[in-house]
């Protein structure tokens, strides 16, 4: 078996022994935690990247921008020594600690894929978007239905209670418009729209009547109720300096919320410094007995083991960790009979932005610093391809003022500059792409056969691209969005296609996905391995496929809906 010839240090298998194991303590990982302990299971969580303490290790989260040496920007050093992850959404001087270093973390692009990562306890939580819309059963049923990829074992039903369950904790703003393509929720009060996007809502609902600009719903505190008190959480400041981490604990991460309340039972051990090597299978018990760990800083190999095992260490991870998971039973992989494990990787298409200019509104301004934008629901392809492409997509869109408008004042020195920046300038728009990208066989990720990383894990590959209709795609939204605004008075509207390869929409999912016949399928509607049952995939790579709303809240969906059935399987003695 792979790491055989590594030193393990179990220190006995009864000091080592959990009821659970979860990898990973981002987003679905805390939530697995939090479920697990809850329910009174000793649970590990292993973390490969160092120990993040809410608000005590946020260095930056009060820092004025005169108080950073370039004043919140990354040097060209350190873009030239990082020139993958410094093109992440948010990465600045202000939040790269955040952010892992390139050279520590090497993989091989046979396409190029701008893989973004966040080790540390947290993980990605404390930089994710914080958008937090409802699938709807279109985007359950939609691949089936018009013959672009499988069919989910789920439907909206079977997901909405734990929608609610994760709604009500985290805390989501937002509000029940009655949207068929995107659900109510269980919300505290929007950020309100200004008056300009209140202007751009009316107006596409006048010229097109299903096209709804609405409050987006987010991940923030805008009214706490007792529940996040309770968590040691605040309202939100709209300071927007969320990805330096809230020490008000404004918005939902795991550092400031999952974890803290999985401590407080007693039942949590996180342990951080844990690069997971792999999950070991028992040949004779037909499961998983435990996670084979590299020591980052020492190298030392160490055994855990428990009775049900969570994967949860970021898609990509979570398919590398399966696929380096090799025995006599799964020489391909865990639970991997299918051969599908790594296949059908997809991403969202972030592509697209729009910007433009508004007259008048000019007696009006902005309070704070709104950290959420509005969003209008996918209005193609719901219940009949009514495009020249599979899939849709959803558009983010916001208005603002700058002071200073450079149109108004060409000068960007002197007394006329000065006095130019005391006034609020034109109110702009912009928009832009969040698109649903079809899962093909040719997407895939797979382990290299000769190049190691520095714990001795082989390096994962990643061959993954856009195809003919993510430009389809691409283009819809850009005529579509530019006759809306066109509409609603908008002018000197320009396109942007940013080009930039997939992963730098951060959304990387499937290789391990969700179905009902373990042919087609690694997972079933548990999100357990078909052919492994007490390991449970419910991170991004269990998607079966992309929809097109933000998938983070679906991925804590998942994990407490899986976590809490584990635990009834458990007590049944099935596992």
């Amino acid at each position: 078996m792979p790491g055989d010839s590594l030193h393990i240090n179990s220190g006995g298998a009864a000091k080592n022994t959990y009821d659970a194991i979860v990898i990973g303590s981002g987003i679905s990982g805390g939530w697995a935690a939090k479920e697990l302990c809850e329910l009174g299971l000793k649970t590990l969580v292993l973390e490969r990247g160092r120990p993040v303490e809410h608000i005590k290790d946020y260095p930056t989260a009060t820092r004025a921008p005169w108080e950073f040496t370039h004043r919140g920007q990354s040097t060209a050093q350190t873009v030239k020594d990082n020139p993958f992850i410094s093109r992440a959404a948010g990465y600045g001087e202000d939040t790269e600690h955040f952010f892992i270093k390139d050279k520590d973390h090497p993989y091989i692009q046979e396409k190029p894929f701008e893989w973004i990562r966040g080790y540390q306890v947290g993980g990605k939580s404390l930089t994710w978007g914080r958008c937090t819309q409802r699938w709807s059963d279109f985007e359950f049923t939609g691949p089936q239905r018009f013959n672009y990829g499988w069919d989910w074992p789920i439907r909206y039903a079977d997901v909405a209670p734990w929608y609610s369950h994760v709604e009500k904790f985290i805390g989501v703003c937002g509000n029940k418009d009655g949207l068929e393509s995107m659900p109510d929720g269980e919300f505290l009060p929007p950020f309100e729209l200004n008056c300009v996007e209140q202007h751009l809502k009316e107006s596409f609902l006048k010229n097109y009547g299903d096209r709804h600009l609405v409050h987006a719903r987010w991940a923030h505190l805008t009214k706490p109720e007792q529940v996040h008190i309770d968590q040691g959480r605040g309202q939100c400041q709209a300071r927007n300096l969320c990805m330096r981490g809230c020490p008000f604990g404004g918005y939902f991460s795991s550092n400031s919320s999952t974890l803290p309340w999985a401590a407080k039972t007693g039942n949590l051990t996180v342990r951080p410094f844990s690069v997971v090597h792999s999950i070991i299978y028992d040949e004779q018990k037909h499961r998983a007995a435990g996670v084979r760990v590299i020591d980052a800083e020492t190298k030392e190999a160490t055994e855990f083991f428990a009775r049900i095992v969570f994967v949860n260490g970021s898609s990509l991870n979570s398919n590398l960790i399966l696929l380096n998971s090799t025995s006599n039973r799964f020489p391909n992989g865990l639970g991997n009979d299918s051969g599908i494990l790594g296949k059908y990787i997809c991403h969202h298409n972030y592509r697209g932005w729009m910007s433009g200019k508004i007259e008048g509104f000019e007696d009006k301004y902005v309070y704070g610093r709104n950290p959420t934008d509005a969003i209008i629901a996918n209005y193609r392809n719901l219940h009949k391809i009514d495009t020249d492409f599979a899939g849709g997509y959803t558009t983010y869109m916001g208005a603002y003022r700058e002071r200073g408008d450079g149109d108004r004042c060409p000068e960007q020195i002197g007394s006329t500059f000065k006095e130019a920046m005391t006034e609020p300038g034109q109110w702009h728009v912009y928009a832009y792409l969040q698109g649903e990208t079809i899962p093909r066989e040719t997407n895939h990720v797979r382990l290299s056969k000769d190049e190691k990383d520095q714990w001795g894990i082989p390096l994962l590959i990643t061959s993954v691209e856009y195809d003919d209709n993510d430009e389809r795609l691409l283009k819809d939204f850009f005529v579509q969005t530019e006759e809306m605004l066109t509409k609603a008075g908008v002018t000197d509207i320009q396109h942007n296609d940013s080009k930039w390869p997939p992963g730098l929409d951060i959304h990387e999912m499937g290789g391990c996905r969700m179905g009902n016949d373990p042919k087609t399928s690694m997972l079933d509607k548990w999100n357990a391995l078909h052919h492994c049952k007490n390991v449970f995939v419910t991170d991004g790579a269990c998607m079966t496929s992309t929809g097109n709303q933000s998938p983070s809240i679906l991925y804590m969906t998942l994990t407490a809906r899986a976590a809490n059935h584990a635990v009834e399987e458990l007590k049944k003695g099935n596992l």
